[in-house]
C-alpha cells in the first residue's frame, strides 16, 4: 500500500460523512497516473501554488489601488487569509483538507488587474462577458501551462467557480467548496475594515453598534465569532446562527456603502478603467502584438476573447509598464 493509499484510508476512517473523498473524486479532464505520496487533491493544491498566476497575485489590487506602506492587503495575502479561514472550519467539520485548500489558493486566479474595478470594465466592454470566478477556472482549465490547463479535478474545479456572491452555478456541490465561500467573505469584509480604519477612509465609530455587538469589536473577535457559528450550526447544510447571519449580511452591506462605494479608496479606479479599457482595444485591433500563447488563443477563437484572457492575466503594475511602452511618448535621450 502506497502512502496515497494509506492516507485515502485513514481519510475514509476519519472524516465526517459530508467529507469529499479524494478516491470518489469525479476526475480529472486528462487521466494521469497517481502519485504514490500525495492524493490527488493534494497535487492540485501543489499545482496552485507553483503556477505563475498564483505568482502574479502578489502584485494585484485588493481595495486600495497601489497603497503607500507595506501592511495593506493585495489580492495574494487575501488569498492565503482565505485559505487559512477555510483550513479552520474544514478541521472543525471534519472536511477534506487537502480539497479545501485548493480550492481557496484557486479562487481568485482570475482576478483581473485593479480589482473589480478592472472586472467592471471587461465586463462591460468583451463580448464574452467577465466574471473572475469563470476565469478562475478558465486559468486552471485552458490558459496555465501555456494553454495545457493545470488539470485538476472536478471538485477543485467545481468549488472555484462557486466561490462568488454572484456566481450563475449556483453553491458548490462540496461542502468544502461551500466554506470556501463563506471564507472568502468572511476574510474581506475583516481585513478590508481593517485596512480601511488604517487608511482612515472609515472611523471606529462608523461601525454600526449592531455589527460590533452580535460580532465582536475586533477583527480577530468578528472572524471568531463567524467561524463558530457556521461550526455550530452546520449539521445537514453549511450554515449560520441566523441572528449572526443578518449580522453578517449587515456588515457587507455597511463595507459596500462605506468602503467599496467610498470615493478616497476608490480615486484612481477612473484612470485604472481606462487603462484597462484603452488596453482592450489596443490588443483586440493589434492581437498579433500579444504574447504568443494569446496569439494562439488569437488564432483559436478571435482577438477579444485573447486580449480578454491576456489584460486579466496581468498585474497591476505590468498593466501600468504596458500602457506606458504604448500610450506615453518617450523624451529623446542624447547620449
Amino acid at each position: 500500500m502506497t502512502i496515497r493509499e494509506q492516507t485515502q484510508q485513514i481519510q475514509a476512517k476519519t472524516l465526517s460523512e459530508h467529507a469529499c473523498l479524494s478516491q470518489n473524486s469525479k476526475g480529472r479532464q486528462r487521466p494521469i497516473e497517481e502519485c504514490p505520496i500525495r492524493t490527488p487533491f493534494a497535487r492540485d493544491r501543489d499545482r496552485i501554488i507553483h503556477c505563475k498566476t498564483f505568482r502574479r497575485l502578489m502584485h494585484k489590487t485588493q481595495v486600495f489601488l497601489s497603497p503607500e506602506g507595506d501592511h495593506y492587503r493585495t489580492r495574494l495575502t487575501h488569498t492565503l487569509e482565505v485559505a487559512q479561514i477555510a483550513k479552520t472550519l474544514a478541521v472543525a467539520l471534519r472536511l477534506n483538507e487537502e480539497l479545501t485548500e485548493a480550492i481557496a489558493l484557486g479562487h481568485d486566479l482570475g482576478h483581473t488587474p485593479f480589482g473589480h474595478a478592472g472586472e467592471r470594465v471587461l465586463r462591460e466592454i468583451c463580448p464574452y462577458g467577465f466574471s473572475h470566478a469563470a476565469q478562475s477556472v478558465r486559468v486552471v482549465e485552458e490558459l496555465e501551462n501555456g494553454g495545457a490547463g493545470l488539470n485538476l479535478c472536478w471538485e477543485v474545479r467545481n468549488g472555484i467557480g462557486c466561490h462568488s456572491f454572484s456566481n450563475p452555478q449556483g453553491r458548490a456541490a462540496t461542502w468544502e467548496g461551500q466554506i470556501v465561500y463563506y471564507a472568502d467573505k468572511i476574510a474581506y469584509l475583516n481585513h478590508d475594515m481593517e485596512d480601511a480604519l488604517r487608511a482612515k477612509i472609515l472611523q471606529e465609530e462608523e461601525v454600526p453598534w449592531t455589527i460590533k455587538y452580535t460580532l465582536g469589536r475586533t477583527k480577530s473577535e468578528r472572524i471568531t465569532t463567524l467561524i463558530d457559528s457556521l461550526v455550530q450550526n452546520s449539521r445537514e447544510e453549511i450554515r449560520m446562527d441566523p441572528q449572526i447571519k443578518k449580522a453578517f449580511d449587515q456588515f457587507h452591506a455597511f463595507m459596500y456603502e462605506a468602503v467599496y462605494k467610498n470615493p478616497v479608496a476608490k480615486g484612481e479606479e477612473g484612470k485604472a478603467q481606462a487603462v484597462v479599457s484603452k488596453l482592450y482595444e489596443y490588443f483586440v485591433e493589434h492581437p498579433l502584438k500579444m504574447p504568443e500563447e494569446y496569439q494562439k488563443i488569437y488564432q483559436d477563437t478571435d482577438a477579444q476573447r485573447a486580449a480578454c484572457d491576456y489584460i486579466a492575466g496581468m498585474s497591476d503594475r505590468y498593466a501600468v509598464t504596458v500602457y506606458e511602452e504604448l500610450f506615453i511618448p518617450k523624451f529623446w535621450e542624447v547620449k
